[in-house]
C-alpha cells in the first residue's frame, strides 16, 4: 500500500495525527519506528503524538516484541472502545439509531416508529433516539464523537436537505444538521446514504486502504448513487453533488426517468424495478428474510429484470473505470444481498479495460456492504472519518 506523507510543519499537528492514525488503522499493529518510516515524520514526532494518542485512549500498545538485535519493540493498534459514534436513519415509518465503536461493531440499537416523519415529528423522535443510544449502553460521554446521519438527497453546507419530495415529504431545504445539533449537543454530521455507505466501506468494509474507489449505492427503495474516493480524497463535485450516476443514460430514448429524461440508469438497475418486475409490493415495508425468500424463488420476472439490468451495469462501470480510473468498482447499497448476489453473478463478462494486460492486486468489482444497515453504519462512520481521516487540504511533505 502506499504511505500516506506527513509533514512536520507545527501548523499541521491535526493533519499528522490523523496520518498517524490512518497508518495504524489500515496497516497495524505498527512500532513507532515503522510509523516514522510509513509516514515521513521525524521519530519524534511521532513518537509525541504516538503518546498523545495512547493518553487519548485512541491508540494501545501491544507487548513487547523481541528483536534479534537492538531494544524490543512495542506495536500499536487501533483501541476500538477509545471512542464512539451514533448513526441516524429515518425511512418513510420509521427512525433508527446506532451506537458504534471505532471498528464499527454496534453496541447498541434503536428503532422507533413515526408516522408521516416531517421534521416536526421526526426531529424530536431522532433527538430521544441519540440521547436514549447514550443511555443503553456503558462509556465515557466525553469519548463520544458526535452523530452522523444519512438520508437520501443532496445536502449544502451545515447539512441542509434538498431532498426531492417523493424522498421524504415536507423536508426540503429543512437544516437538519443545525436543527439537530442545536437538540444534542454534540457535532451532528449529514450526507448522503451513497457517501456516508462509500467512507463506512472504507473504515470498515472491502475498501480498507484503498485509496481510490466508487461505491455505487443501490438504494433498496429504488434510487442509484455513487460515493466517490479518489486519491484519498472523498470527492462531492463543486456543488456536493457528484455521484448522481442512477441519472446518465444508458440507453438512448429508452424509458421515461421520473427526472424527465428517457433511458436512466435507474429505470434499468433500480432495485425498486428489480420488485415491479418480479410482482413485488411494498418491499421496504418486508422483512429482510420475507424479501429474500421471495428473491429467492426467483421466476420469470427475476431473470426478465436481470437480463434487461445487467447489460446498463457493464456500461456504467465501463465509464466509471474510464473516467476515474479507480481500483475497484464496490457494488452495495440497502438493496437486498441475495438481490444484489443474482445481479454480481451476471456481471462477467466485463467491457475490456482499457488496460487489459495490466496485472491487478484488487478485483475490478466488488462486493461491499448490503442490506438494510448499509446507510445506517455508514452515518455512524461519519464522525469517525471527520475525527480520523488525513486532511489533504494541509501542505504535505513529499516522500524520499
Amino acid at each position: 500500500m502506499k504511505a500516506i506523507s506527513g509533514t512536520n510543519l507545527e501548523q499541521a499537528k491535526s493533519h499528522n495525527r490523523r496520518v498517524v492514525i490512518e497508518a495504524v488503522r489500515t496497516n497495524g499493529p505498527l512500532s513507532r519506528a515503522a510509523i516514522a518510516r510509513m509516514t515521513a515524520l521525524t521519530a519524534q514526532t511521532v513518537s509525541n503524538i504516538v503518546e498523545e494518542l495512547e493518553r487519548s485512549h485512541l491508540l494501545v500498545p501491544s507487548e513487547a516484541q523481541k528483536l534479534a538485535r537492538g531494544q524490543p519493540i512495542i506495536p500499536y493498534t487501533i483501541n476500538p472502545r477509545g471512542a464512539y459514534s451514533i448513526g441516524l436513519e429515518l425511512g418513510r415509518q420509521r427512525a433508527s439509531g446506532v451506537l458504534t465503536d471505532l471498528s464499527g461493531t454496534v453496541c447498541a440499537r434503536i428503532e422507533r416508529h413515526v408516522e408521516h416523519p416531517d421534521p416536526q415529528r421526526a426531529m424530536p423522535a431522532l433527538q430521544a433516539i441519540v440521547e436514549d443510544l447514550q443511555q443503553a449502553f456503558a462509556f465515557d460521554r466525553n469519548r463520544l464523537l458526535g452523530v452522523g446521519m444519512a438520508l437520501p438527497g443532496r445536502y449544502a453546507d451545515g447539512g441542509t436537505t434538498s431532498l426531492s419530495p417523493l424522498n421524504l415529504p415536507g423536508w426540503q431545504g429543512f437544516p437538519v444538521g443545525h436543527e439537530l445539533e442545536q437538540r444534542v449537543k454534540v457535532p451532528v454530521l449529514v450526507e448522503n446514504d451513497a457517501t456516508a455507505a462509500a467512507i463506512g466501506e472504507r473504515l470498515h468494509g472491502v475498501a480498507r486502504g484503498l485509496g481510490s474507489f466508487v461505491y455505487l449505492f443501490l438504494a433498496g427503495g429504488g434510487g442509484i448513487g455513487a460515493g466517490m474516493f479518489l486519491d484519498g480524497h472523498l470527492y462531492k463535485g463543486s456543488r456536493n453533488n457528484a455521484g448522481e450516476i442512477g441519472h446518465i443514460i444508458v440507453e438512448p430514448h429508452g424509458k421515461l426517468c421520473s427526472c424527465g429524461k428517457r433511458g436512466c440508469l435507474d429505470r434499468y438497475l433500480s432495485p425498486a424495478v428489480a420488485y415491479e418486475f418480479m410482482g413485488i409490493a411494498n418491499a421496504e415495508e418486508l422483512l429482510p428474510d420475507d424479501l429474500d425468500a421471495l428473491i429467492a424463488k426467483g421466476g420469470k420476472g427475476l431473470d426478465a429484470w436481470l437480463d434487461q439490468a445487467v447489460q446498463p451495469l457493464r456500461q456504467t462501470v465501463d465509464f466509471l473505470e474510464l473516467a476515474f480510473d479507480p481500483q475497484t468498482i464496490v457494488l452495495g447499497g440497502s438493496i437486498s444481498t441475495s438481490l444484489m448476489l443474482r445481479l454480481a453473478e451476471r456481471l462477467e463478462p466485463l467491457h475490456t479495460p482499457i488496460d487489459p494486460n495490466q496485472k491487478r492486486t484488487v478485483p475490478r468489482v466488488m462486493i461491499g456492504m448490503t442490506g438494510k444497515d448499509t446507510a445506517i453504519l455508514g452515518a455512524a462512520a461519519l464522525p469517525i472519518f471527520s475525527e480520523t481521516n488525513p486532511r489533504f487540504d494541509v501542505l504535505q511533505k513529499p516522500l524520499g
